[in-house]
């Protein structure tokens, strides 16, 4: 047997739900990883004792300076900066190799606002950091979701549907993730009905030639009408899927896998899977939070370490 991956793991905003997660999955954790944990002893003790909580004799933790007081389901700039301090300390052990992949909790995006921290999440700050454009995929072993375009205003979308940015999208995706068929929705209701309901599905539909071409083979199918893609018999036949935007991905995404979906951050030099949920402030600290999402973050992460072909 193999020895085990050692991940880093970020604790995200500590006013939501992600320590008593770390809490309550650290017996299955240990057995797939060996997991280091980015807290320091004070803020872990806290968090434990309004967990009402023990801190198990074998949580490794890597410590994270700063220190405040918690506050459950409340958005605050110090909980902001020590929940993008945890992602930095997790960040530079991966860039050093001391760890094999990392493994992010829910930060609040409010709350890193408040802190001045200039990124708008995980993903980005990755981009920054890493300086690589990296791709958001989201989803679970039954369906993944691969999103053009992620947090911006609905009506700047368009402007991104231009054959050489989807075409540029499509070669980067399948450079990470060797894997086919590939459905890529349209933009418009009916993937536009031949122009009737909008246009841009030629600049899609010319990118999935140009890119096919590149690759060899017929890697990527579209546009599929986005209001089909998610039914069960597409879902039988495509297990990722490339959203033009946000909502139209993650929607039914979320809709059909809620409990067990993750995100990936494909593209990078490291590897960086996460939760697929946010900081859930109205049941922090009230043993509520449900584990499955992080176990298969982690998971994805050790088989990722595994089969790098498929992570970067």
């Amino acid at each position: 047997m193999s020895a085990l991956k050692r991940i880093a793991i970020s604790v995200g905003d500590l006013n939501g739900v992600g320590f008593e997660i770390i809490l309550k999955a650290h017996d299955q954790i240990k057995h797939l990883c060996i997991p280091l944990y980015c807290i320091n002893y004070t803020m872990s003790h806290q968090a434990a004792l309004l967990l009402k909580k023990q801190i198990p004799n074998d949580f490794h933790m890597f410590k994270v300076s700063g220190e405040f007081t918690i506050h459950p389901g409340t958005v605050c700039a110090a909980s902001g900066q020590y929940s993008f301090d945890s992602f930095l300390c997790a960040l530079d052990l991966a860039r050093q190799k001391n760890v094999d992949a990392i493994v992010t909790l829910p930060i609040h995006k409010e709350a890193w606002m408040h802190a001045g921290i200039k990124y708008v999440g995980h993903t980005d700050a990755l981009r920054d950091l890493l300086d690589s454009e990296a791709i958001m995929m989201l989803g679970c072993e039954k369906l993944y979701v691969a999103l053009l375009t992620e947090h911006i205003p609905l009506r700047e979308v368009a402007n991104h549907i231009t054959t050489d940015e989807v075409y540029n999208f499509l070669i980067r995706l399948h450079h990470s993730l060797n894997r086919s068929p590939i459905a890529v929705l349209g933009l418009n209701p009916h993937a536009g009905d031949h122009g009737v309901l909008g246009d841009e599905e030629r600049f899609i539909e010319e990118a999935i030639v140009r890119a096919n071409q590149t690759i060899g083979e017929a890697v990527f199918e579209g546009p599929i009408v986005p209001d089909i893609a998610f039914t069960p018999r597409s879902r039988e036949y495509y297990k990722t899927i490339v959203a033009m935007y946000h909502d139209q991905g993650l929607a039914p995404l979320k809709a059909l896998y809620f409990d067990e979906g993750i995100n990936v951050s494909l593209g990078l030099p490291i590897i960086r899977t996460s939760v697929d949920h946010g900081t859930a402030f109205d049941i922090a600290y009230q043993n509520k939070a449900l584990i499955l999402s992080y176990i298969n973050a982690v998971k994805a992460a050790v088989s990722f370490t595994t089969e790098p072909t498929n992570a970067n």
